[in-house]
């Protein structure tokens, strides 16, 4: 199984992805703190804190580049589509950070368990590993079941991360072209079919129905 998938499925099979209210729609990559896009469908009110919580920084930059990384190990850029940081995942959870503070202290508290973790291992902070040893890692944590109690902690915050990243993703054009999702486009009917207008004893005429009695 190759890791988008692996990684993918067990966060879409056993966690689920509705970890945060379904109109917090994933940002594009914020390029500086003067191009917010309100999200459709918001009230005036919701427009105008949402961009007060935009302007604000909640990561630092190291913690930042760590989390997509992270980001980009749960989904990674293949044949179909770009990887998390492309679709602006990094910056969702930094919103999400900000906009509901409970997950400030996990979320950054996570880093640097991450951060000491490779240190120990590796002496070198994770974002700084191999793509091999960052890999290595991520799977030590992403199995909750056959993990270690040295990586408890480390447990929870992959877990937080991996939901975070695919409602993330997936609440984008980018993820719902991965997922194939159409949405609410109309279909074509070319009419009842001819077997159930016999049945009934009805001949097609394109203005009107008009039974043979």
């Amino acid at each position: 199984m190759k890791r988008r998938e692996s990684l993918k499925a067990l966060s879409l099979g056993s966690l689920g992805m509705a970890v945060v209210p379904a109109n917090a729609m994933a940002p594009a990559p914020k390029k500086s703190k003067d191009d917010y896009q309100p999200a459709p469908g918001r009230t005036d009110e919701e427009i105008k804190r949402d961009k007060a919580l935009h302007e604000q920084t909640f990561f630092d930059k190291h913690e930042l580049e760590t989390l997509a990384v992270l980001c980009n190990i749960i989904v990674p850029k293949d044949e179909k589509s770009g990887n998390a940081t492309d679709a602006g995942v990094p910056d969702f959870i930094e919103f999400i950070a900000k906009d509901m503070p409970r997950y400030q202290l996990p979320l950054r508290g996570g880093i640097k368990w991450l951060d000491n973790y490779s240190d120990k291992l590796h002496e070198k902070k994770f974002k700084a590993l191999s793509d091999k040893q960052q890999l290595a890692i991520a799977e030590k944590l992403a199995y909750p079941e056959e993990a270690t109690p040295e990586v408890s902690q480390g447990v929870a915050f992959f877990s937080t991360v991996r939901d975070l990243t695919l409602t993330g993703f997936y609440t984008t054009k980018m993820g719902f072209d991965d997922l194939e999702y159409k949405g609410n486009t109309p279909n074509f009917w070319d009419g009842v079919p001819q077997d159930v207008l016999d049945k009934y004893g009805f001949e097609y005429d394109p203005l009107y129905f008009k039974s043979d009695e």
